[in-house]
């Protein structure tokens, strides 16, 4: 708890999922976000083990009341990766149905990649807010990394999905994938106002979180000064 904000960042094979080797192979990061005078809160990326993620809240003694979904690829929702089926949206909701918060240009890839209905989603467009009891979580569309990928700031935090690592960014050459768009993207977070902490979709480096300010000074995805340079970079 911090200045009225519940706030968990969880890593997958290490704080749930525990065991699970593809879980830990692939560092997932999912995060609890909360108001703790109603005890409401969403989870952002249920992946490999939901169960685990509602345990911690009731443990908390927290109320799940809805998902945000930063992307839908199945390492961050469930479905089948190369294969390997993983559990995520679809098993969560047969346990505690609750609104899953989506892009709308991602809305249909969600669906395909987890089975779940349609009617299971609700749509967003870029900077909607969510409200979990009196905390208001911003909604920001990042395309890039998939048409509807969208970043969550809420209380000094932006919490990045695979749009934006500590170091580096999501690849643009999956189904979906447009460098483009992810330069455009980046440059939009990079001019964010307040410098957020950033909290990634992985930890793909030795710190779980730092400052915006920080991964625009060390991140080479930020070095290149023209679209045609990240192009030729990144594309």
């Amino acid at each position: 708890m911090d200045d009225g904000v519940y706030f968990r960042q969880l890593l997958s094979g290490q704080d749930f999922a525990v065991g699970d080797p593809i879980a830990t192979q692939m560092v997932n990061f999912s995060y609890l976000i909360g108001d703790p005078a109603s005890r409401e809160a969403v989870v952002v990326d249920p992946a490999y083990a939901p169960g685990d993620l509602l345990d911690v809240l009731a443990a908390d003694d927290m109320r799940l009341a809805g998902v945000l979904v930063t992307h839908h690829h199945p390492d961050h929702v469930g479905g089948s990766l190369m294969g390997h089926p993983l559990a995520g949206l679809a098993e969560l909701l047969g346990a505690a149905p609750v609104p899953v918060h989506v892009n709308r240009h991602e809305a249909e890839w969600v669906r395909r990649s987890t089975g779940i209905s349609a009617t299971d989603l609700t749509p967003h467009d870029h900077d909607d807010v969510v409200e979990v009891g009196a905390v208001p979580i911003r909604l920001l569309h990042t395309p890039g990394h998939t048409p509807g990928s969208q970043c969550f700031l809420v209380d000094g935090r932006l919490v990045a999905g695979d749009t934006l690592f500590l170091q580096g960014c999501g690849r643009t050459d999956f189904p979906g994938g447009d460098p483009d768009a992810m330069y455009d993207s980046l440059q939009r977070l990079a001019a964010l106002t307040g410098d957020p902490v950033v909290h990634p979709g992985h930890r793909y480096s030795p710190e779980a979180s730092a400052a915006l300010s920080e991964v625009r000074r060390s991140n080479m995805v930020f070095r290149p000064g023209s679209l045609e340079e990240f192009r030729t970079a990144f594309g």
